[in-house]
């Protein structure tokens, strides 16, 4: 029997499409995904992410368990409220589960993905063996994103939010309860991602609708992301790729060399010997869809990559994908469409920001 959150009433009374997502009942679309990737790039919307997990973790050990378990160092949270993207490997350098951890007054707030759940909890749960913490799953909490240009305006015209800065979350009280507003995302667009008590995630939702915030699935956060050249837990990364082969180099710790966490020696002997693939950007320039498990090849060689995450491009109007291709891959490249060749403009991993073409 699939999961569902406190708003899939919501969803169902404002049209919305179910699907199984991730063992989880949740909104593909309401009617038309390319109008509600439009919307977030021009307007607003807004998502139930409730689906993710929400782990507090407390006690005294609480930062050297999370430096422990992390390839990123949350040392480097000094205010509270900061948030830090990291992945948590396994001892073989792979991608466990890509994540968001907060500095929180009472120790750290851990954001993980829905389908990796339950393996993440028993893999957060053994580390958390060694050291003094308690780890608290946040099955109370809903969560809800609001991305697009003129997010944090209607959100700040709803709710008391202080200015935040990228990255960056604070407690807002609203009526008698509190909210964590963060200023994060997963669209490459401006806005927020609320946690706030599930019982009032409802009548928050309505009050985003009724200020003319419309409600987008599942389908459009994925093209909006993938325009955006960020990772998929599932496609780009998982436990047998490297985070030196999904462009995740920027989120490792190597300093101080001190610090040791799980994976950091695969890490350090990859590192020494080079990677052997890369994650690169790919736009078509003839006809057709790239889609994920499609072949790449290049000119004048008999090296073959493959697509991790493609689509249409509502923004672009084009054809985009996310592939990991080995090092060597530079020049002329073409992929395999139903059997025929249709060649593709290798580009860096990001395709729009802020709404705008960046490559």
């Amino acid at each position: 029997m699939l999961k569902e959150t406190a708003l899939v009433n919501l969803h169902r009374e404002l049209g919305g499409k179910l699907v199984d997502f991730g063992g989880w009942n949740m909104p593909l679309h309401y009617g038309s995904q390319m109008e509600e990737h439009h919307q977030v790039r021009k307007h607003a919307g807004w998502f139930d992410v409730s689906h993710m997990t929400v782990i507090d973790v407390q006690g005294d050990d609480a930062q050297a368990y999370l430096q422990y378990l992390l390839a990123n160092d949350v040392a480097k949270l000094k205010q509270v409220g900061k948030a830090l993207y990291s992945g948590m490997l396994n001892e073989k350098g792979g991608v466990i589960d890509d994540l968001i951890v907060y500095l929180m007054d009472f120790g750290y707030r851990v954001v993980v993905n829905c389908a990796t759940r339950e393996k993440d909890l028993a893999w957060m749960n053994k580390q958390a063996e060694a050291y003094n913490v308690e780890l608290v799953e946040r099955d109370d909490c809903a969560m809800i994103a609001v991305q697009g240009p003129k997010a944090r305006s209607i959100v700040d015209s709803l709710i008391a939010v202080p200015e935040l800065a990228v990255f960056v979350g604070a407690l807002v009280q609203v009526d008698d309860e509190v909210f964590f507003v963060a200023r994060t995302g997963y669209t490459g667009e401006d806005g927020y991602e609320i946690m706030l008590p599930a019982n009032k995630s409802e009548a928050f939702a309505r009050q985003l609708t009724e200020a003319g915030i419309i409600p987008c699935g599942l389908g459009a956060r994925d093209t909006l992301r993938l325009e955006a050249g960020m990772n998929l837990y599932g496609h780009e990364m998982d436990d047998s790729v490297s985070p030196l082969e999904a462009n995740m180099v920027w989120t490792l710790a190597m300093q101080p060399e001190a610090r040791t966490f799980v994976g950091r020696q695969a890490l350090d002997e990859q590192r020494l010997a080079g990677p052997i693939n890369k994650l690169v950007g790919l736009v078509i320039k003839g006809k057709g869809v790239l889609r994920a498990e499609q072949e790449v090849l290049m000119n004048g060689s008999d090296l073959k990559g493959v697509i991790t995450s493609g689509s249409f491009s509502p923004t672009l109007a084009t054809s985009i994908a996310l592939a990991r291709v080995p090092v060597e891959f530079e020049g002329e490249c073409e992929v395999m469409i139903r059997n025929k060749v249709i060649a593709v403009e290798l580009v860096k991993p990001c395709f729009v920001r802020n709404g705008a073409k960046v490559f």
